[in-house]
């Protein structure tokens, strides 16, 4: 019997932990775990890049909608990396803000 409550009692807890976990943070593990996919893949894109491998642009991406911010050396750079960024899958949106470095 007491075996028994205390399977229920794990199991009730486990529960609570994992719907607990997706409140806190607003996502879902699946979710989570795409938008840190296409942060990564985001940030290889730009580490491949001639123009933007040495500069700091940070990535940021919220149920597949992503923010680059930092700094790129001109619009051609900004225009490419965004395209293929565009291209990853599951990525909804690209919102550059970017400024050019002078």
């Amino acid at each position: 019997m007491q075996r028994w409550i205390s399977i229920t009692v794990l199991v009730v807890l486990s529960v609570a932990f994992f719907f607990g976990c997706s409140s806190l943070t607003g996502k879902t593990a699946g979710e989570y775990i795409d938008d840190a996919s296409i942060t990564t893949e985001a940030n290889g894109i730009i580490i491949n890049d001639p123009d933007a491998k040495f500069l700091k642009i940070d990535v940021t991406t919220t149920k597949g909608n992503v923010v680059l911010t930092g700094f790129i050396n001109d619009k051609k750079a900004e225009e490419r990396i965004v395209s293929k960024i565009k291209q990853i899958k599951g990525v909804r949106s690209v919102k550059s803000l970017l400024k050019v470095q002078k």
